[in-house]
């Protein structure tokens, strides 16, 4: 592809499916459930449970005879282990074939499993290059004592993950796309292998079923590890609300990615302000009606997002300003978890696909 001088030019993304720990699914979904298959970087898993709570994420292909082992398949969850639906196999969650109904359980039938890690519930596998080991480790749970429930809300769209974890150091966008005001970035970016760390602060007004306007004024620290996972811890500090948010990007196909929203509040004993009767309610009552109300908040402002995000092109050298800060420190943080670094400078992904129809889901 040529270009005019000046122009800039549309590459491809190093690699459709960075290196790093992406969302799979909430424990909750998968007791529920049972037996779960998706779409998860390009692979199709099934995921499922033990008893003693230990998870398997597994490529859903029987080592046997190719068989699928997804539920629609026939494919099921007994004592633990996942029963192929063509021969019987049954397999724990080191992905070993432990049992089958007719001989001795062969040894080299294995299924492909991905290395797991549960952070309160949400279930994360590890994506290597070349499938390497894991390379790092995400935090540690947070302490959950007085904070509410998770809200989980997932949107799919055409996108990839370096686009949407990009926001957390696009504070021009901020302003322009989600109209926040007196936005500013109070924690320059800061890299130590997988981790980038930054904060900024804003104001928003939002308005309420037509009838009235509530202001924020917004302090956010975020921590993100890799291009599938980003924590941010939030203050309000009109009312005195603290949130958590994570903002968890998975490619499922090299085209769609899944962008989960999950959040919850810490419990509100003295509210500063009352918020259309926020203070009179019980106590309990209060941070899972927060928790429900910025959640749909942020699955507005995402969306705003999403309309941009499924329609846009990568550039390789873009023309930056003095307002886009620090874009050019998160591009290169980037860069370690693509095949070869030394080969990825400033570029940018290829244009996204024509954008299709955006489908959202509740409850991943």
């Amino acid at each position: 592809m040529s270009t005019q001088r000046g122009e800039p030019a549309i590459t491809p993304f190093p690699s459709l499916f960075p290196e790093g720990w992406y969302f799979v699914a909430s424990r909750r979904a998968v007791l529920k459930a049972k037996l779960i298959q998706k779409s998860w970087m390009g692979v199709n898993v099934v995921v499922w449970s033990e008893e003693n709570g230990r998870v398997c994420v597994a490529e859903a292909v029987c080592p046997h005879l190719g068989s699928d082992l997804g539920p629609a398949a026939g494919g099921r969850i007994c004592d633990g282990r996942l029963v192929c639906p063509f021969h019987g196999f049954e397999f724990d969650t080191t992905g070993q074939c432990v049992a089958t109904p007719f001989a001795a359980p062969p040894r080299s039938a294995r299924l492909r499993v991905f290395e797991t890690r549960v952070i309160h519930g949400l279930i994360f596998a590890w994506w290597g290059i070349e499938g390497r080991e894991p390379q790092w480790h995400l935090p540690a749970d947070p302490d959950q004592v007085g904070w509410s429930d998770f809200a989980i809300q997932t949107l799919r769209f055409p996108g990839h993950p370096q686009e949407t974890t990009e926001n957390s150091v696009d504070l021009a966008h901020l302003r322009y796309v989600h109209g926040y005001d007196n936005v500013g970035g109070v924690e320059p970016v800061a890299v130590d292998g997988p981790l980038l760390k930054t904060g900024f602060d804003f104001r928003s007004s939002r308005r309420i079923a037509g009838i009235m306007t509530l202001n924020f004024d917004i302090s956010a620290k975020a921590r993100i590890y890799g291009l599938g996972y980003s924590f941010v811890e939030i203050h309000e500090r009109s009312i005195g609300m603290d949130l958590r948010l994570w903002v968890l990007a998975t490619p499922v196909d090299g085209t769609l990615i899944d962008l989960s929203l999950v959040s919850q509040v810490q419990e509100m004993r003295n509210p500063k302000r009352r918020i259309a009767g926020l203070g009179f309610l019980p106590q309990r009552m209060r941070a899972p009606l927060m928790n429900k109300f910025m959640s749909l908040q942020q699955k507005h402002d995402v969306l705003q997002d999403v309309v941009i995000w499924g329609r846009k092109h990568y550039l390789s050298q873009p023309r930056l300003c003095r307002s886009d800060g620090e874009m050019r420190a998160f591009r290169s943080y980037c860069a370690q978890f693509y095949p070869d670094p030394s080969n990825y400078r400033d570029s940018t992904p290829q244009g996204s696909p024509s954008a299709s129809a955006i489908k959202a889901t509740v409850g991943t």
